[in-house]
C-alpha cells in the first residue's frame, strides 16, 4: 500500500514538472515567434530604406551622415541575430530620416515620397502592434520565470527573463534636427 502511494507521488510530481516544463517551452517559442515576426517587419522597413534615401538625397545632399548611418545600422542588423537593443537603434535613426524629410516641403509632396511613406506608416503600424504582442508575450514568460513553484523549474532548466521593448530616453524627447 505504501509503495502505491509513493509510486502515485512520484508520478503527480513528474506530471507537474513536466506540464511547467511543456509551458516554458511553449511561452520561449510564443518569444521567438514575436521576435520572428518584429525581425520579418523590419526587414520590410529595410527593403523599403534604399528606395527612401535616395528620394531623400535628391533633396537633402548635406544630410548624407544620417542617411549614412542608417544604412550601417541596417547592415548590421542583417548580419546579426534578433536584439531589442540593435532594432530600437534603428527605429530612433529611423526617426530622424522621417524628421529631415518634414523639413523640405517639396520633398514632402514628391509623389515617389508619398508612396513611400505610406508603405513606411503601414510597416510601422504592424511593427507597433508586433512590438505590443512580443512585450505581453514575454510579460507572460517572464511571470512564470519568477513565480514560484514554476521558478524552480526555470533555475533547474536554465529558463531566464528576457527583455522587453522600452521607449528609450531620447524617444521621450523631440528629435532634434541642426541645419
Amino acid at each position: 500500500m505504501l509503495i502505491n502511494i509513493i509510486l502515485i507521488v512520484v508520478v503527480i510530481i513528474a506530471g507537474v514538472l513536466l506540464a511547467s516544463y511543456n509551458s516554458f517551452i511553449r511561452l520561449n517559442n510564443s518569444v521567438k515567434q514575436s521576435e520572428s515576426n518584429i525581425d520579418v517587419l523590419l526587414n520590410q522597413r529595410f527593403d523599403l530604406l534604399p528606395n527612401l534615401i535616395e528620394t531623400v538625397k535628391g533633396y537633402t545632399k548635406h544630410e548624407s551622415s544620417t542617411l549614412n548611418e542608417i544604412t550601417d545600422l541596417r547592415t548590421n542588423y542583417q548580419k546579426s541575430n534578433f536584439s531589442v537593443e540593435e532594432a530600437s537603434k534603428i527605429d530612433k535613426s529611423f526617426s530622424k530620416v522621417i524628421a529631415i524629410a518634414e523639413n523640405y516641403p517639396e520633398l514632402k509632396a514628391n509623389t515617389n515620397f508619398l508612396s513611400l511613406q505610406s508603405e513606411l506608416k503601414e510597416i510601422e503600424n504592424k511593427l507597433n502592434s508586433a512590438r505590443l504582442i512580443y512585450n505581453n508575450t514575454v510579460t507572460r514568460y517572464n511571470t512564470k520565470v519568477e513565480s514560484v513553484p514554476s521558478n524552480l523549474i526555470a533555475k533547474m532548466f536554465n529558463f531566464e527573463k528576457k527583455d522587453l521593448f522600452k521607449l528609450d530616453d531620447s524617444k521621450k524627447e523631440n528629435i532634434k534636427i541642426n541645419f
